[in-house]
């Protein structure tokens, strides 16, 4: 006997491409542009505060993150937002954001809302684990298309009033993924004002927030507290996977309401998984320092120009704000990618592995993803090759 919940769950994106393209031998040499997996050098001195701290090994993990770790994490709030939070009230230690994403759906969504099911939004296309945590809970997943359209964000004031008022939690992306498109103040405020309307908690998943070209994405606890929200509403969530390349440490947090971190803190009791010492030591220092970020930002910066170079003239090319993925239309995600990989053993991911149908339509079938993670030269070719293929 198995849950009913997730029977019906498509295969993950990944496996999925493995069975797409696995079969088939590449047309040239492999460049691998699906996973965003940073590939950008992190600071080598994390290696040396993890052996430091390595007897912390031989010790169960504070469970909430230790003192300083809450401590950088919300000095880091402060300089980036300009927000002032109680690291011990605030903020929670995660392994990583996936973890807490899905976790705070488990405390944080009640069961039913007004004697009905309870609803859960959540951009489409998406992070696989919003719909799966939805699922988890009882809630029925809406998804809301992010198309050319309305901006690749979604129109959340396109909801029924019966929606509307059975909707828990509205989970956000900024910058987006896939498309890197950022969420202006006044996006932010128009979502803020509709969940304090229909008394729903907004999931702002901004893990991107530290790769950008010009200007910072403006963040969500910034508008709360300019809005005088109540910041039970806001549920922040933040990662050192993109913003130091260090995926594999599992580090992030949450800051959000005392009361929201007290159901969080209170679950992770019973099933949470606490980052190791020595990792929530290496995370403190990540988070105080910023030289490596703005060094990540720069190659990031350079990889945006050769992106737009190669790429620039292509109708429907759209150039990402942030965020390290290209969106590019395709007549048939599916068709391009295996096209692309037979021909020049470039490996992208088509964009209905990260999406649902909504309306009749699912929004990502006419494009494919690109992550900008190789190596310049590497991804240079690798675009130079795709452009060539698919639209040459």
């Amino acid at each position: 006997m198995f849950p009913e919940r997730f029977a019906n769950l498509p295969a993950y994106a990944f496996p999925r491409l493995r069975t797409l393209l696995d079969a088939h031998a590449p047309g040239g040499e492999v460049v691998h542009m699906t996973i965003g997996e940073p590939k950008h050098a992190f600071p080598r001195w994390v290696i040396d505060i993890i052996a430091e701290n390595a007897d912390g090994f031989g010790s169960y993990p504070v469970n909430e993150g230790m003192p300083a770790l809450l401590e950088a994490a919300s000095g880091w709030l402060g300089r980036r937002y300009g927000v002032t939070l109680d690291p011990a009230r605030h903020v929670m230690a995660l392994n990583g954001t996936r973890e807490g994403l899905y976790n705070a759906m488990m405390a944080l969504s009640p069961e039913t809302k007004g004697g009905k099911r309870p609803v859960v939004l959540t951009p489409n296309p998406f992070y696989q684990v919003y719909m799966v945590a939805a699922l988890s809970v009882g809630a029925e997943p809406v998804f809301l298309n992010a198309t050319h359209e309305t901006g690749f964000l979604p129109d959340f004031n396109a909801l029924s009033e019966e929606v509307l008022n059975r909707v828990t939690v509205a989970y956000l992306c900024s910058p987006a993924n896939p498309q890197g498109t950022v969420a202006s103040r006044a996006y932010w405020a128009d979502l803020i004002r509709l969940a304090e309307r229909y008394d729903f908690r907004i999931f702002a998943d901004e893990c991107y927030s530290e790769i950008y070209r010009d200007t910072p994405p403006v963040g969500i606890l910034e508008v709360a507290r300019d809005m005088g929200a109540d910041p039970e509403r806001i549920v922040a969530f933040h990662s050192l996977s993109k913003r130091s390349n260090l995926p594999g440490l599992r580090s992030g947090f949450v800051a959000s309401g005392p009361q929201n971190i007290a159901q969080m803190k209170q679950l992770r009791n019973y099933a949470g998984s606490p980052l190791p010492m020595p990792l929530q030591h290496a995370a403190a220092k990540l988070w105080a320092d910023e030289t490596h970020v703005i060094e990540n930002r720069r190659l990031y910066g350079e990889k945006y120009e050769i992106a737009d170079e190669i790429l620039g003239n292509l109708p429907g090319y759209h150039s990402p704000e942030a965020g390290f993925f290209l969106w590019l239309p395709v007549e048939d995600g599916e068709a391009a990618t295996l096209r692309l990989w037979q021909e020049t053993g470039v490996r992208v991911l088509p964009g209905a592995y990260l999406s649902q149908e909504a309306g009749g339509v699912n929004p990502g079938q006419g494009y494919i993803r690109v992550a900008m993670v190789a190596p310049k030269t590497e991804m240079a070719g690798g675009l130079m090759r795709l452009r060539d293929c698919l639209y040459g």
